[in-house]
């Protein structure tokens, strides 16, 4: 008996008792159904939750602080030393320190006779090349090269998108509404007021402000040439929306220069604070950069990268993952629960199968004991009788399957239908949070991938299979003759 025979008679088998085996696809249908939806219920929580989390900043980036509690030499130093061994960490893409030196006391001028002025303040020293890497986003301009060299006292340097509206015009009093512009103004007629500066144009003077013992006032300038501007995404910095950032080493020859025109040095910009030590007293010591930044090349390598930034010495520490897995593993537990309910139907319809087959067994009794009598193998009579039974959890796989993408789309295009029909938007909060959704994200409330229906036909396949198991043992014991001789 050829494969073609034995699905030929497995198809004409199944038609002649098309109630039974309607009835019993039916059981099939619903649990691969239940299965199906529940499960796009929760991916779609995931995606949710994960573009809620991406809201909130990089998934694949660890903040490091250095503070240390208690005896100093607690924390190992965070210098560039340690920033390579960092970057050479498995599963590291970069690191770069966010350096700033608070102690500068600076403005920025721009403008006729230095009319405008901004303070320079949110300015940091950073690794370019990481920044490339962390996704940051340029919307005009390029990024700075490590070894461009523009001449003396300036300094290349990339602007937050809206750093221009943090100029003040001098010459307006500090009660006037007009002495400074804001990102988003507009006028009588509705257009956008543009900043009194355009950065990327007009000449900016970074002035180092001093006094000596006496009170005089001392200061260094420095031209800041523009290289480029910054998408505002302060998901990443809040410098990428009013900012400055330029290399770190442009940022030390600052601080050295106004340590020398200040006279004395500058202790916190590179510093970690000690809190406790001897007598409960907080001290200040040496310890390198305050905050780096680390990339990651996958979500999933996070929590490992972190463990082991941990076990070095720096327990200070930030990311996404422990709200991520707290998330992930809510939606886990709702979903076995609802899981488990769906599985109960799918057993009942695998009762169904077996069921089913077995009275098919009694009625065709005689049938099997001719094929046996005729020289069928054993093996090709339990292999028909499997067939039937797969083929009943496929079809009722595949129907299952089609009706969860039907309910799908409904779920996803609830309000535009109701909407359509004359009716009010519905509230889906309290679908997506059974699941740990978050339904004001906007996303899809179902989402059915690829690798979810071949999940669906072949488990209704499997069970259809797993159920005829024992009916199909039972038909290759039936005696031939007495087979032949039942009514």
């Amino acid at each position: 008996m050829k494969i073609s025979d034995l699905l030929r008679l497995s198809a004409d088998n199944l038609r002649r008792r098309k109630g039974r085996t309607a009835l019993t696809v039916i059981g099939v249908v619903v649990g691969t159904f239940a299965i199906i939806v529940l499960i796009s219920l929760g991916i779609a929580s995931n995606a949710n939750n994960e573009a809620m989390l991406q809201s909130w900043g990089d998934l694949t980036q660890i903040q490091i602080w250095n503070y240390a509690y208690g005896s100093v030499g607690e924390t190992p130093k965070l210098d560039d030393e340690m920033l390579e061994t960092i970057r050479a960490q498995e599963h590291v893409v970069a690191a770069t320190p966010f350096y700033s030196s608070n102690e500068i006391n600076a403005s920025i001028y721009a403008g006729k006779n230095e009319r405008y002025e901004a303070y320079f303040y949110e300015s940091y020293g950073v690794d370019m090349t990481a920044l490339q890497a962390m996704e940051f986003q340029l919307q005009s301009g390029s990024w700075i090269p490590d070894d461009l060299n523009l001449g003396k006292k300036k300094i290349p340097v990339l602007v937050g998108a809206n750093m221009g509206y943090g100029f003040q015009d001098t010459r307006k009093s500090w009660n006037s509404g007009k002495r400074q512009r804001w990102a988003g103004e507009t006028d009588s007629l509705g257009n956008p007021v543009p900043p009194f500066v355009d950065v990327e144009k007009d000449k900016l003077t970074l002035r180092l402000m001093a006094y000596d013992s006496n009170g005089n006032e001392k200061t260094q300038d420095f031209e800041l040439v523009v290289m480029g501007t910054f998408v505002s995404d302060t998901s990443k910095h809040y410098f990428t929306e009013s900012g400055i950032a330029m290399r770190i080493s442009d940022m030390k020859m600052l601080e050295q220069a106004y340590q020398k025109l200040s006279g004395k040095k500058n202790s916190s910009s590179g510093s970690s604070v000690i809190i406790g030590g001897s007598g409960g007293v907080m001290r200040e010591q040496d310890n390198g950069y305050q905050e780096v930044y680390v990339k990651v090349d996958d979500v999933d390598n996070v929590e490992e990268v972190e463990n082991w930034l941990h076990d070095i010495g720096y327990e200070q520490t930030n990311s996404m993952t422990q709200i991520r897995n707290e998330m992930q593993a809510s939606v886990a537990k709702s979903q076995m629960i609802l899981g488990g309910t769906a599985a109960v139907a799918l057993l009942v319809a695998a009762l169904n199968i077996a069921n089913t087959m077995m009275m098919s067994i009694y009625e065709r009794t005689k049938e099997i004991g001719v094929m046996k009598v005729l020289g069928c193998e054993v093996g090709k009579i339990r292999t028909l009788f499997l067939v039937e039974a797969g083929s009943i959890g496929l079809l009722g796989g595949a129907i299952g399957v089609a009706l969860s993408f039907a309910a799908s789309a409904v779920l996803n295009n609830l309000n535009a239908i109701v909407a359509f029909f004359g009716g009010e938007g519905i509230d889906l909060s309290g679908l997506t949070s059974v699941m740990g959704g978050m339904a004001s994200m906007g996303g899809d409330v179902s989402i059915i991938p690829p690798w979810l229906v071949l999940l669906g036909l072949g488990f209704s396949m499997l069970v259809g299979v797993l159920s005829g198991l024992w009916p199909a043992h039972r038909a290759t014991k039936i005696s031939a003759l007495e087979a032949i001789h039942h009514e």
